[in-house]
């Protein structure tokens, strides 16, 4: 069984090995048939199109394998993107290598890595989330729980709840951090904007053209906290902080250790939950 990747916009993004799959296939198995038959007229394929969605993808799988048994060639598609990423696929995949048969991947976009390229974030590492639970309630419960994964985190979200998730993620995530909103990847009106976090509700609500499309989120990693400061200058104001205001805390905490105030100050503030402001005082 090939696992085939199919363009998120552009139709030139399928590789010429995509489109030998596509057409060798006897049975092309697709999230929604209406979707791929659009590609399938655009290449030429003749494979039958075979509905495998996240409601039936077990019942799909036994379809699939009973293929493979009569010696039939099959090949797994999502509506756009790579199979099994954030999309079904993933149970019909076992299942193939359970029954004996090899599974092929052919690769191709990914909307995740296509905006991670196109960033501009500087995070060595990331982790790709996916979609968030629809509910405010439980998206800010699984945000509050990634807060301090020291990563990059890659979400996808769908047009009418990308207001609704952005003001969550702001609401749970520091400030410090840059939001990248990508939309439209690879299409016509294609936007990757990058700006701190802060700023980002208002971006969206600033022109409705900026709350349509398909979404990918990238949020830079969290900010690191003392960076320059050794761990008994840490210490020092974290326990200066604890009885005083923070002014006053940074004041003293540079009087004892000697360390920069810039430095301390930004750890203060980033204790406090807040961003550090322009001082031109702390020289």
């Amino acid at each position: 069984m090939y696992v085939v990747g199919t363009p998120i916009g552009h139709l030139g993004e399928l590789s010429a090995r995509a489109i030998g799959a596509l057409r060798a296939a006897d049975l092309i198995a697709c999230e929604d048939t209406r979707e791929t038959a659009r590609l399938a007229r655009h290449l030429g394929l003749r494979g039958q199109l075979v509905a495998v969605h996240e409601h039936n993808e077990r019942s799909g799988a036994e379809r699939l394998i009973a293929a493979l048994r009569d010696g039939r060639c099959v090949a797994l598609v999502s509506d756009a993107g790579t199979p099994a990423v954030s999309d079904p696929g993933a149970k019909v995949v076992r299942a193939v290598q359970d029954a004996g048969f090899r599974v092929v991947p052919v690769s191709g976009p990914s909307a995740a890595v296509v905006a991670l390229s196109a960033s501009g974030l500087l995070d060595a590492q990331f982790r790709f989330v996916g979609f968030l639970p629809p509910k405010s309630s439980a998206r800010r419960h699984a945000l509050e729980a990634l807060r301090e994964q020291d990563c990059a985190l890659v979400f996808y979200e769908a047009p009418h709840r990308i207001v609704e998730c952005v003001a969550d993620i702001a609401a749970v995530m520091q400030p410090e951090r840059e939001l990248v909103v990508a939309r439209e990847l690879t299409k016509l009106f294609e936007q990757i904007v990058r700006m701190p976090l802060s700023e980002a509700s208002a971006w969206l609500q600033a022109d409705a053209n900026h709350q349509r499309g398909e979404f990918v989120l990238l949020l830079s990693g969290p900010p690191q906290q003392g960076e320059g400061l050794d761990a008994a200058t840490l210490r020092t104001l974290e326990l200066l902080l604890d009885e005083m205001p923070p002014s006053r805390a940074v004041k003293l905490a540079q009087a004892i250790t000697g360390a920069p105030r810039k430095l301390l100050y930004a750890h203060a503030m980033a204790c406090a939950g807040e961003a550090p402001a322009d001082d031109d005082s702390l020289g």
